[in-house]
């Protein structure tokens, strides 16, 4: 659930590694022949396919077989983005359950019919959860996640799984973001030598090329904010402790969330909507329902600006001068909806980035093991994982190894004073002394800023030239944060980052829906093989 700065490798170099999912080199003349068609169903709301299906227009039949169709033709060939990890068997069976419900007046709610990739990191029967490793790719647990119970009482019909940054991108820290190898490489959909991010990378890339009507990623820090944003799409992390994580393979109590990734705000808002909710098996959420409003769409209106006071965090305009032109529009569009914008800072960025990993990998060894366990996986800690790779070193451990797999192993329990210290360190400095002490001291209804970078490029050569990241404080702190498509980099999407204090989410999609609606910036992906006089990858 981490976006790693990572290694990166292109697909030519896993052949030797028989690496299960990986495409074939494919040479530029091949990518651009194998450009997507016309889809019937292309940047289709939620609400447009309720609209078609409520007026007898569309069914969720053809609607989920246009998507499994879709699939077929540019995730497993075509531009083969492998942004799907594996599809649902019982993905039409479903569908023709949602008419039947429909055509008798039972529908469930605002998802009926409406087809959803899942990270493979989230329970749903009866697909494996692999998180991406070889050793759980046949491991089926026995029930939904309690936010996919909540997406199937809402009418939705789960497509199938979306590929990952394997473990979420905590095995090694010079992992390859978007890389497992169950799924092979993610590619992204705009420039397909380009990184999609981790960890939610499949997610982003399967909302962005239409291979579903909206997908749902998961973050500790980065993880869906960044694939969003260099998707091209909309990305929600929510406030830990709104949505359950029961259910979803863990890596930090603290950092852990779910949340939509989506074309618009207003589909993000319909999922957010469905997701969050109390779970007695998760007691961060006992709140929930207190803190927040659980209709997000009422928030949904025109003039969402207007009167606002906007922080603007300028350090975020040095990850590239396409950036910062792109944020100096943005904060024309600001003002020019009536909102105030000044700047701000907060003011104890980058103090907790050591104590943050410290946290992180003591909550995961203890977390995945509590997960395992409960299951009842083919493996039941972390030492037997990494045992496992080791035994399975050709598959698992050509490309990078797993050294954080190995300093997590090490760490003590959640009892240890010194992870204590950590833990409450991090959160006070990230939220009351950090986004909050930012917020009172100027009045602010949010904070803005770069999300990150635009998309570099997937080199054996290189570890990902990470362009910088606005987000780093909401996951900390476990504040909500929106990122929104802002503009472009060479055809490169770039997004925007609305973030606010805990429970905020009602405000900042108020605020984003407004911002989208008078910039309209997402364009949707190209599928281009490289960049225009590009170099070559390194070999």
């Amino acid at each position: 659930m981490r976006a790693w700065p990572a290694l990166t490798l292109s697909c030519p170099m896993l052949l030797a590694l028989v690496v299960a999912g990986c495409s074939a080199p494919a040479t530029a003349s091949r990518d651009a022949a194998a450009a997507p068609t016309q889809f019937l169903y292309a940047e289709q709301t939620i609400a447009q396919l309720q609209q078609r299906m409520q007026a007898g227009e569309l069914d969720s039949r053809t609607l989920t077989r246009a998507y499994l169709d879709r699939i077929a033709q540019i995730d497993r060939a075509g531009p083969r983005l492998n942004a799907v990890i594996q599809l649902n068997p019982q993905a039409m069976t479903e569908a023709a359950l949602r008419d039947r419900e429909r055509a008798g007046g039972a529908a469930r709610g605002p998802l009926q019919g409406i087809p959803i990739l899942l990270k493979d990191n989230i329970d749903a029967t009866p697909m494996a959860t692999t998180a991406g490793s070889l050793a759980l790719k046949d491991f089926r647990p026995r029930q939904d996640a309690f936010l996919v119970k909540r997406l199937r009482e809402a009418g939705a019909v789960i497509l199938g799984k979306a590929n990952l940054s394997e473990w979420a991108n905590f095995r090694a820290s010079d992992s390859i973001s978007g890389w497992s190898a169950v799924g092979g490489q993610t590619r992204n959909p705009y420039v397909l030598d380009r990184n999609p991010c981790g960890s939610s990378a499949g997610s982003g890339v399967a909302a962005s090329a239409n291979l579903a009507a909206a997908t749902v990623g998961t973050e500790t820090d980065g993880s869906i904010i960044c694939p969003a944003a260099v998707n091209g799409v909309v990305g929600l992390k929510p406030t830990v402790g709104l949505v359950s994580r029961d259910g979803i393979v863990p890596i930090s109590w603290s950092q852990d969330t779910a949340g939509p990734i989506t074309r618009t705000v207003a589909d993000a808002a319909i999922l957010l909507s469905v997701m969050a909710g109390r779970d007695a098996a998760d007691a961060s959420t006992a709140h929930a329902a207190l803190n927040a409003p659980l209709d997000y769409q009422a928030r949904l209106r025109p003039g969402g600006l207007k009167g606002a006071r906007i922080g603007v965090i300028r350090s975020s305009f040095s990850f590239g001068p396409d950036v910062a032109k792109a944020m100096e529009g943005a904060v024309a569009t600001l003002r020019a909806a009536g909102a105030t914008v000044v700047d701000a800072e907060i003011p104890t960025a980058g103090q907790w980035d050591d104590d943050e990993l410290l946290v992180l990998k003591t909550e995961f060894k203890n977390g995945l093991a509590r997960y395992l366990t409960t299951h009842d996986a083919p493996l039941s800690s972390l030492q037997q994982l990494i045992g496992f790779n080791q035994q399975h070193a050709r598959e698992e451990l050509g490309l990078f190894g797993q050294d954080l797999f190995e300093q997590s192993a090490a760490m003590g329990g959640l009892n240890d004073p010194v992870y204590i210290q950590a833990r409450s360190r991090i959160r006070r400095l990230a939220g009351p002394e950090g986004i909050d002490a930012a917020l009172k001291a100027q009045h602010l209804d949010a904070l803005v800023s770069a999300a990150t970078g635009p998309a570099w490029r997937t080199d054996p050569a290189f570890k990902d030239p990470f362009p910088g990241a606005g987000y780093g404080a909401a996951a900390v702190a476990g504040y909500p944060s929106l990122t929104i498509p802002m503009g472009s980099s060479q055809g490169l999407p770039l997004g925007i980052l609305f973030m606010g204090t805990a429970w905020s989410e009602a405000r900042l999609i108020e605020l984003g829906y407004d911002y989208e609606q008078r910039t309209q910036a997402r364009t949707p992906p190209q599928y281009l093989p490289t960049l225009p006089g590009a170099p070559a990858a390194s070999k």
